[in-house]
């Protein structure tokens, strides 16, 4: 045979016999450095030489480090090299053998890619973690097969549910969006989970999530981005989905002993959903509201307990807001709200610290609220405004008046409904349309009467003709109730004229803030500077004067019943304005116990029982009206911002409050001649 003219192929190129050899094993050769820098290109035939060739030992360089790769068995090779048609072919058989009873092997196979959890891929090299390819790939099989998967089918779909997907790569994530949006369009049983999952994500976020090996970490911020993007799309994919979506989103809100960042966060997310679900604007402000108010009736019962001094130091360092995109490795520094029990021994600590945490959690939330409500009545029309003002009242009068003792929340009715003269006398009327309602519950009157003579009395943009329009509605209301209960009254009893007595303190409260635009001098100028009101020269109206005379020295004697704070301090300004002088009566109602005017037979109502306070008084165990007010000053530090100049601040009267008590006595006896005329003709004690 002749010698060949041509040199051997060298050992470096490819052969045939290589080039057939699996992908995965030319990966590994990959990773495998190998010096062949002494080598020659080409090696001389046995043809060329006569003898045999003795081919070149191959040398490794030491300083190269060599990785292992796991040995892949002939089926993991093999489906590494499926292609997207292959698997989806696969997938459709799964299922379709699954489904027939048949076997169910390759189901669980594919569950199992997705069951896997692929945060555990730095630890475990084991071939067990599925590839991003096989992953995507074997979910673009499902979704090539979704109207395969019906009830048999349901663990898989869990698994791919519960499978980590928001940590991953935009493609795969709006892939796995298309399937969530495709599965709950071919089997409605579905939609409910599916969403579900999505509501888990909307408060704290679980630890671990958005933190694949390999992939970049995924913010909180833009976890909440890819959920409200799923979200988005399956609402308007099936716009029906919100009936669905709305006891989803009330069941899954943080409960009230989960942190201030897992409730503030999940309140944020729900006001984002009214953006693509406007149909769902009325229910989710609702529910922000009803758990609002049951937080906030929490502190106060909480606040009772400690001390003043303790409770005033509560508002100090909470001013912080709350770091919404806090991750996990700052969850240990969420100051008190991550110490641990065990660390706590001290009772009274462990409920300071719950109580500091729930008004750090109302503050954010009234504080977002606050935000969410201001475009419209900033910038809005007068339909905008008149439709938000629209679910504030709504939320008012079917949340918030119902519930005693609600402190924070109704400020947002304070504060929006002074945006305009028109929404001042707009929510004047909805709580003079309910203390007038003969159809409403008694409780509700009254709560309906604190709240209106806490916003008169309070709001500084209440104008002077308001304030003297409601106190005279008000004073016609108290003289009807009065006429009515004065025939059968034996005497003050709470339980049987409470919204009698609830109107009355409402008309002594706004008298002694306002009592200067209810002057004849304010009556006939509206736009009079009250600080150029001469008090030699302040006169009342009459009527103002005569109404309450007849109700004060009635036998249903409201001062009796009323606060002792606001009866006080209204006997004060009166006399000193010489409006009215009420001290002997103050005097008398001393000696008056109020036990002899019960009336058992209502002494058993439940619905009185939130808003009355038993105080005792010597031997006498009478029932007096507690000194709620609604609007009393507002302390949340974070959300307070929102109230500036909105507020009547508490002014002194020249005169009168730089006298101590025994000049006050002493002004007492001198001037009482003066105020004859309205002592009552007959005895208090009759």
């Amino acid at each position: 045979m002749p010698h060949s003219s041509f040199p051997a192929p060298s050992i470096l190129k490819t052969s045939k016999l290589a080039s057939t050899l699996p992908a995965a094993a030319g990966r590994k050769r990959k990773m495998m450095d190998i010096d062949m820098s002494s080598q020659p290109t080409s090696i001389p035939s046995e043809a060329d030489t006569g003898s045999p060739v003795k081919r070149p030992r191959v040398k490794f360089d030491s300083s190269v480090e060599t990785r292992h790769l796991p040995d892949l068995s002939p089926e993991r090779q093999q489906q590494k090299e499926k292609s997207v048609s292959l698997v989806r072919e696969e997938v459709r058989r799964a299922i379709q053998r699954h489904v027939s009873g048949a076997d169910s092997e390759a189901y669980d196979l594919i569950k199992q890619v997705f069951a896997t959890d692929a945060r555990k891929q730095e630890d475990d090299e084991s071939d067990e973690i599925p590839s991003p390819t096989s992953m995507k790939r074997h979910l673009m099989g499902l979704l090539s097969n979704v109207s395969l998967l019906d009830g048999n089918c349901s663990g898989l779909v869990n698994a791919v549910l519960s499978s980590e997907w928001l940590g991953r790569d935009e493609p795969y994530v709006k892939l796995f969006i298309r399937f969530l949006g495709n599965l709950s369009a071919a089997h409605s049983a579905f939609l409910r989970p599916v969403l579900k999952m999505l509501v888990n994500y909307l408060g704290e976020i679980p630890k671990g999530t958005g933190r694949i090996p390999g992939y970049a970490i995924t913010t909180h911020g833009e976890i909440y981005d890819r959920v409200h993007m799923a979200l988005r799309y399956l609402m308007q994919l099936l716009p029906a989905g919100s009936v669905t979506l709305s006891p989803i989103l009330s069941g899954q809100f943080p409960f009230d002993t989960d942190s201030a960042q897992a409730n503030v966060c999940y309140t944020r997310n729900l006001t984002r959903i009214i953006e693509y679900v406007p149909e769902l604007q009325a229910e989710i402000l609702a529910l922000i509201t009803e758990k609002l108010v049951k937080i906030d009736v929490q502190i106060q019962v909480d606040m009772e307990d400690f001390e003043d001094e303790v409770g005033e130091g509560l508002l100090e360092d909470l001013s912080r807001p709350i770091d919404l995109e806090k991750g996990d490795d700052e969850d240990e520094s969420d100051n008190d709200s991550v110490a641990s029990d065990d660390d706590i021994t001290d009772v009274e600590t462990r409920r300071l610290r719950g109580v500091k945490e729930n008004i750090r959690k109302i503050d954010s939330m009234i504080d977002h609220l606050f935000e969410f409500y201001s475009p419209p009545f900033a910038h809005g029309t007068d339909d905008e405004k008149n439709n938000a003002l629209d679910l504030l009242i709504a939320h008012f009068e079917g949340i918030i008046l119902p519930t005693y003792r609600s402190r924070h929340t109704q400020f947002l009715l304070f504060h929006f409904s002074q945006s305009s003269p028109d929404l001042v006398e707009r929510f004047a009327a909805t709580c003079i349309h309910i203390i007038f309602s003969k159809s409403q519950p008694a409780i509700r009157r009254q709560s309906a009467a604190a709240y209106l003579g806490s916003f008169v009395a309070r709001g500084k943009h209440v104008s002077p003709r308001v304030v003297r329009d409601v106190f005279d509605m008000l004073g016609d209301h108290l003289d009807n109730l009065r006429a009515v209960h004065e025939k059968s009254c034996r005497g003050p009893d709470l339980r049987r004229y409470g919204p009698f007595y609830a109107t009355a303190q409402a008309l002594l409260y706004i008298f002694c803030f306002r009592w200067r635009d209810l002057t004849t001098a304010s009556e006939e100028n509206d736009s009079l500077d009250n600080d150029d009101i001469d008090l030699e020269d302040v006169n009342f109206p009459q009527s103002v004067k005569e109404v309450l005379h007849r109700a004060i020295y009635s036998k249903l004697n409201p001062l009796k019943v009323c606060s002792p704070a606001i009866v006080s301090e209204f006997a004060r300004i009166a006399h000193h304005l010489r409006f009215l002088y009420v001290y002997s009566l103050l005097e008398s109602n001393k000696r008056l116990r109020m036990s002899t005017f019960r009336n058992m037979s209502t002494m058993a109502d439940p619905h009185f029982a939130i808003v009355e306070r038993e105080i005792k008084a010597g031997n006498d165990g009478g029932y007096q009206l507690d000194a709620y007010f609604p609007f009393d000053p507002y302390q949340l530090p974070q959300s307070r911002r929102w109230l500036d100049g909105d507020y009547v601040e508490w002014r002194g009267i020249p005169g009168l409050d730089d006298q101590d008590e025994d000049s006050d006595s002493a002004a007492e006896d001198q001037d009482a001649d003066a105020f004859d005329d309205d002592e009552p003709t007959g005895t208090d004690e009759e």
